[in-house]
C-alpha cells in the first residue's frame, strides 16, 4: 500500500462525498436504497465510511444522482479502490479497533480521557502485555502478543517521523496506583510518562482523588482532529463488543466542552508530573 494511502480516511472522505451528492440531488437514505433494491443502513454505513466500498456501488451512486462528469465519476472510482487497500495493521490479522488504529494514524491533534490505565500510545511493552493479558483474559498467547506488537507500532505517531501535532491526555489518579503487571512495571511505566510528557507535543494531566466527582467518570473517551477540513472530528468510545463514532456537529460541541470541563479538574501539568514522580518513586521502592 502506498505510504500516503490511508483506507479508513478514505472510506470516510468517500462516504462524506456521497452524502454531498445525495443531499444536492435532495434524496433520503432510504430513497436510494430504494432505488437500488438494499437496505437503509447498507446506504448509512457507507456514507459514515463504517463499511467498505465497491466502485460498483460507486457507480450505481453516481448513476442515481446523475453524476454525469466523468472526471468527478473517476475520482470517486479512485478514492473506492483507495479505501480497500490494506492499512499497515492489516498484517497483524483480525484487530477488532482497526477502523479506530486507521483514524489514529490520519489524526493532527487527539485528546483523550482515560481512567482505568494508561492510553496505549504511551505504554511500555510490558505494561502493554500486561493490560491486554488482564483485560481479555479469553485471548490466547499468540493474539496477546500481536495485539501488543500494534499497539507499539501505533506509537509511530509518538516516537516516528509523522509525529503527531499535540497530544493531550487527561487521566485519573486511580491510573496510577493501580499496581498493572508488577511493581516493577508499575515504576518502568510511570517513569516513562514522565519522559514523554516533556515533549512539547504533549500534555498530560491528572485528576487527583482528593477532587471528587467529576464528568469522567461517565465512561472515557477520545477527540480525533484531522489536518483536512473536509474531515470532521471524531469522538471514539471503546467497547467490549464494538466501538462507537460519533461525528454530529452538536455531539463533537459536546464531548469537546466536557473535556474541557476535565482539564479544568485536573491537576496543572506541572503538579501533574509531581504526583506522577511520587507513585513512580513509590513503586520503586
Amino acid at each position: 500500500m502506498s505510504a500516503n494511502v490511508n483506507p479508513t480516511v478514505r472510506r470516510r472522505r468517500l462516504g462524506a462525498e456521497l452524502r454531498r451528492l445525495r443531499e444536492l440531488k435532495g434524496m433520503t437514505a432510504e430513497e436510494v436504497a430504494g432505488r437500488l433494491m438494499v437496505s437503509q443502513s447498507k446506504i448509512s454505513r457507507l456514507e459514515n465510511g463504517r463499511r467498505s466500498i465497491s466502485m460498483r456501488d460507486v457507480r450505481d451512486l453516481c448513476d442515481v444522482y446523475e453524476v454525469t462528469d466523468e472526471r468527478v465519476r473517476a475520482g470517486l472510482m479512485e478514492m473506492a479502490r483507495e479505501s480497500r487497500q490494506r492499512g499497515w495493521w492489516h498484517e497483524f490479522g483480525d484487530i477488532p479497533y482497526s477502523v479506530y488504529i486507521g483514524l489514529e494514524a490520519e489524526a493532527s491533534s487527539i485528546r483523550a480521557y482515560e481512567s482505568s490505565f494508561v492510553p496505549g500510545l504511551l505504554q511500555t511493552r510490558e505494561y502493554a502485555e500486561a493490560v491486554v493479558a488482564g483485560t481479555q483474559p479469553d485471548t490466547d498467547a499468540t493474539a496477546v502478543r500481536r495485539r501488543v506488537e500494534v499497539r507499539l507500532k501505533r506509537q509511530n505517531r509518538i516516537y516516528g517521523e509523522n509525529q503527531l501535532g499535540s497530544l493531550w491526555v487527561v487521566i485519573d489518579e486511580a491510573v496510577l496506583c493501580r499496581e498493572v503487571g508488577s511493581r516493577e512495571v508499575m515504576a518502568d511505566q510511570l517513569f516513562q510518562l514522565l519522559l514523554l510528557s516533556e515533549q512539547p507535543n504533549i500534555n498530560l494531566q491528572v485528576i487527583s482523588f482528593e477532587h471528587g466527582a467529576h464528568p469522567g467518570m461517565t465512561g472515557t473517551f477520545s477527540l480525533m482532529e484531522f489536518p483536512e477540513s473536509a474531515d470532521s472530528t471524531v469522538v471514539y468510545f471503546e467497547g467490549v463488543t464494538s466501538d462507537l463514532y460519533l461525528e454530529k456537529d452538536a455531539d463533537v460541541r459536546r464531548y469537546t466542552n466536557l473535556y474541557d470541563h476535565l482539564r479544568a479538574a485536573a491537576l496543572g501539568v506541572a503538579d501533574s508530573r509531581s504526583l506522577i514522580q511520587n507513585y513512580a518513586e513509590r513503586f520503586k521502592r
